[in-house]
């Protein structure tokens, strides 16, 4: 709302002037004279009550002509030049501009203040000197003392980054930290945790993806307990009750091995040690499980088959598969010595590697895989087709489905180790219609397709998550 001058909303001071004076005189001169003239006639006349009659007639009519143009231009508006006792009412305009904030950045910041009264008063005074929003506030203890504080701040375009950093830094803060956010945190903490539980009671392959979201950009690391050789993995030992280092927390894994989360540019606070512990505590409890819903699918030739997620309960049936498989199907699968594909499945089916899609027949049989493996802060995706299955669109479907999986968890790109020679892996890349890379190293060709992040529901700002013994395929 517009401001208004004061002085401008006091009534303006009445102006006396000579000429209303003379003329409410003549008038009153004049209704003497008429008031005469009419008695005169009542007085004398030879129709005397009549013109009496008549003159009340004409009052009463006078009267109420006037009394309904009064009433009529009583709600016209006054005119220019003066001043109405209320000020008017803002324009619609005029009160969203005043009522809604101007667009500003969106950080996320942490900052160690002592454990006094009024540390955290002269940190949010700070931030408010320089137009600094507070959206949301957590609070983390420290053991040894002090608490670390975690904001979602809305600060004004201008500020600048070593402002903001020094005002805090003033104000008493230390070891800050800041960066930027986006509009996924503006969602409350724990609606956020409570999500990620009900994605993980789903799905156990959602762990390594719930706590990459959990704990931001941060490197996952799944040991398993034997390397695929058979032989005891190193660091696969963790304690039931985990162990936090500063900036790295290790987790017994519950299919076995464990889980190592490192951040190195900034140490875990006891509060997200307690939260990702409480996720895996969830995972073991639930056990083994994949989401159960299936799609049965019509080929071209109108066969149908039936797509559903496959975990460590396929083993047998994709062994079986193995068997039935030419050695250059295998060999075009894993770049390597085909006597050693059965290793390499129990890896896969596993869910903390990655998600596996298995494809059956109306008899049940297996007769395709498809994986979505996570490989850093890349994500692999791989096809093994039994040869009698092949080029009847299974893959191109295997492919899509994965990639909508890959755009879920927030990858940005995918990527498919193969050969030159292997034209229907090749095919079925060019027929997802996205942006594609490729590459050559010694001999192998590397294929890389960019998604749509715009697309993706969400995902964990430039996270990483990384395995283990992952065989070189």
């Amino acid at each position: 709302m517009t401001d208004r001058n004061p002085a401008s909303a006091a009534p303006r001071p009445h102006r006396h002037h000579w000429r209303r004076d003379l003329v409410e005189l003549a008038a009153l001169f004049c209704a003497v004279a008429v008031a005469d003239g009419i008695a005169n006639l009542v007085a004398h006349g030879p129709r005397g009550p009549f013109l009496l009659v008549a003159s009340a007639v004409a009052l009463l009519v006078t009267a109420g002509f006037h009394t309904w143009w009064a009433r009529r231009h009583s709600h016209a508006p006054p005119p220019e030049g003066t001043a109405p006792s209320d000020p008017p009412p803002a324009a619609p305009e005029e009160t969203a501009a005043t009522t809604t904030p101007a667009a500003g950045a969106l950080w996320r910041m942490r900052t160690t203040v002592r454990d006094e009264p009024g540390s955290l008063a002269s940190v949010c005074t700070a931030l408010a000197r320089g137009g600094v929003d507070i959206l949301t506030l957590q609070t983390h203890p420290l053991p040894e003392g002090g608490t670390v504080d975690e904001f979602l701040l809305r600060a004004p375009q201008h500020l600048a980054l070593a402002d903001l950093t020094r005002a805090v830094s003033r104000a008493g803060g230390q070891s800050t930290w800041i960066e930027r956010a986006d509009a996924h945190d503006l969602v409350d903490t724990p609606t956020r945790v409570l999500g990620l539980a009900t994605r993980t009671a789903l799905d156990a392959a959602e762990l390594p993806l719930a706590l990459r979201q959990l704990l931001g950009r941060c490197t996952i690391q799944s040991i398993p307990a034997t390397t695929l050789s058979g032989r005891p993995n190193a660091g696969a030992d963790a304690p039931v009750e985990g162990v936090l280092e500063a900036t790295v927390m290790r987790l017994r894994d519950p299919s076995g091995g464990a889980i190592t989360v490192e951040r190195p540019y900034l140490p875990f606070t006891p509060t997200e040690f307690a939260r990702a512990r409480a996720l895996v505590e969830l995972d073991a409890r639930l056990g083994p499980r994949v989401p159960r819903s299936q799609d049965v699918l019509t080929l071209p030739e109108g066969n149908e088959i039936t797509v559903r997620r496959a975990d460590g309960s396929d083993l047998a049936a994709a062994r079986a598969m193995h068997d039935r498989c030419s050695e250059r199907t295998l060999a075009l699968r894993y770049h390597g010595p085909v006597a050693d594909a059965d290793r390499y499945l129990g890896h896969l089916l596993s869910p903390r590697f990655g998600r596996t899609l298995a494809v059956t027949t109306a008899s049940g049989r297996l007769v395709a895989l498809g994986h979505l493996l996570w490989d850093g802060d890349e994500t692999e995706v791989a096809l093994l087709i039994e040869d009698d299955w092949q080029r009847r669109g299974i893959g191109s479907e295997l492919l899509r489905r994965l990639l909508a999986m890959a755009a879920e968890a927030g990858a940005d790109s995918v990527y498919a180790v193969t050969q030159a020679s292997n034209t229907g892996m090749v095919a079925a890349m060019r027929g997802l219609g996205l942006p594609l890379d490729y590459q050559i190293e010694e001999g192998t060709l590397v294929i890389t397709a960019r998604l749509d992040l715009a697309k993706a529901p969400g995902g964990g700002r430039g996270s990483r998550v990384r395995q283990e013994n992952k065989p070189v395929w």
